[in-house]
């Protein structure tokens, strides 16, 4: 067998972690490394770029541990049965490659996964120690996330929560039948009482401290990633799924990867992926049930898919016209959170004015940025819309998405 050199093992194994997006680093302090300054970012092999709540880039090293594994899963390049060319790190090695471009500025943090070699145990132990090197002997204070093995023991999950900020246990797919079908050797049950443990974990750590205050546990909370497109769910299904994850185990974000075909795959899938605007959509309505107040089923039914033209915010509206047209000066905040083109923080920055003055159509132009699309919603002092004949006269004009 070749000897593969540390560039070739960085390109195979940054490539194969390109499926896996659940690599945001949102919800934990930024951290400095000892007698280091400011962190920047750059572009790179195994480099992903996230952004925070707050607008921040967070570069993260976003690698495989080894793309080898003894599962199958249809829909996944590293099964057992594909043909793809194979890699594995040392645990040094990633130690010293997240070291590196750390000191150098590129990162600010690693994200780690890996394909099951051996047993799931002994997987989870090698990322581990990856982990614990890099806090224990390197004092290491930047970000790290873990992709946990379900099937691993306990112990070597709650290890994982004391060394990493953030930890996901992919949910995989929408339907428990499809990870039956598609990926045999995995477990839904399983895989959701894996995310029960590291919540009562989380919760535990987060109590009051009657003696001495417990040791961080998973600080930037847990998330999971959920394949679109791979089995017959719509996107109703796929909500009300993810809501019952956020409500169950406290997730901070569930991730929406849109199936990509792959060489000699199963029929059982399909030869095409699903458009990317359909991904975008879900995501919009994933911030809608987070952030706005929304339930699933208000936005999608479990038999529906989401409008690819109209984002789900201004779709709902479109269903709902007599919650319209909505007066700025009276309506309660929920109310104005429903209003298309208005987002929280213009909300709240209406509502802080409104304390003072009588809000009025500059107001909402100068405090938002989508008056072009509020118009038709709201009332303000000198505003009020004419009547429109029917939806059409508000579905905005199609446009091609961007890729950025």
């Amino acid at each position: 067998m070749a000897v593969l050199s540390l560039k070739r093992k960085l390109s195979i194994l940054s490539d194969a972690a390109k499926y896996d997006a659940s690599c945001a680093s949102s919800g934990s302090s930024r951290r400095d490394s000892v007698g280091g300054s400011g962190v920047g970012s750059t572009e790179g092999m195994g480099i992903c770029h996230a952004y925070a709540p707050d607008g921040r880039c967070i570069s993260l090293l976003k690698i495989l541990l080894t793309n080898f594994c003894v599962y199958d899963c249809a829909y996944c390049v590293n099964r057992v049965s594909s043909n793809t060319p194979r890699a594995r790190f040392a645990v040094e090695e990633v130690v010293d490659l997240t070291l590196g471009f750390y000191k150098r500025n590129y990162i600010e943090g690693l994200f780690l996964s890996s394909g099951i070699i051996r047993s799931a145990d002994y997987t989870m132990e090698e990322m581990v120690r990856v982990a614990r090197t890099l806090r224990e002997v390197h004092d290491f204070r930047g970000y790290i996330h873990l992709k946990l093995i379900p099937e691993a023991s306990a112990g070597l999950v709650n290890d994982a929560a004391l060394y990493a900020d953030r930890l996901s246990i992919n949910i995989e797919l929408p339907r428990d039948e499809s990870i039956a079908s598609l990926a045999p050797e995995k477990d839904a049950r399983q895989i959701r009482k894996a995310m029960g443990a590291v919540r009562l974990g989380i919760e535990e750590a987060s109590e009051p401290a009657r003696v001495a205050a417990p040791p961080k546990y998973a600080p930037a909370g847990q998330s999971t990633q959920m394949i679109v497109g791979a089995d017959g769910a719509l996107d109703g299904e796929i909500l009300s799924r993810s809501a019952a994850l956020y409500g169950a185990y406290g997730l901070r974000r569930v991730y929406y990867s849109a199936y990509s075909p792959i060489p000699d795959t199963t029929s059982r899938l399909p030869p095409a992926r699903p458009p990317l605007a359909r991904e975008h959509r879900l995501y919009q309505a994933d911030w809608l049930m987070r952030f706005y107040g929304f339930e699933a089923g208000e936005i999608a039914a479990s038999g529906e898919n989401l409008d690819l033209e109209v984002d789900p915010k201004h779709a709902w509206a479109l269903r709902h016209r007599e919650a319209f047209p909505v007066d700025l000066n009276l309506a309660d905040r929920e109310q104005m959170l429903r209003v298309p083109g208005l987002g929280v923080a213009a909300v709240d920055r209406l509502i802080a004015l409104r304390r003072q003055k009588r809000l009025r159509l500059e107001d909402v132009r100068r405090l938002s940025r989508g008056l072009k699309t509020s118009k038709a919603y709201i009332v303000v002092d000198d505003w009020r819309p004419t009547r429109l004949s029917d939806q059409a006269d508000l579905r905005p004009p199609p446009q091609q998405l961007s890729l950025f």
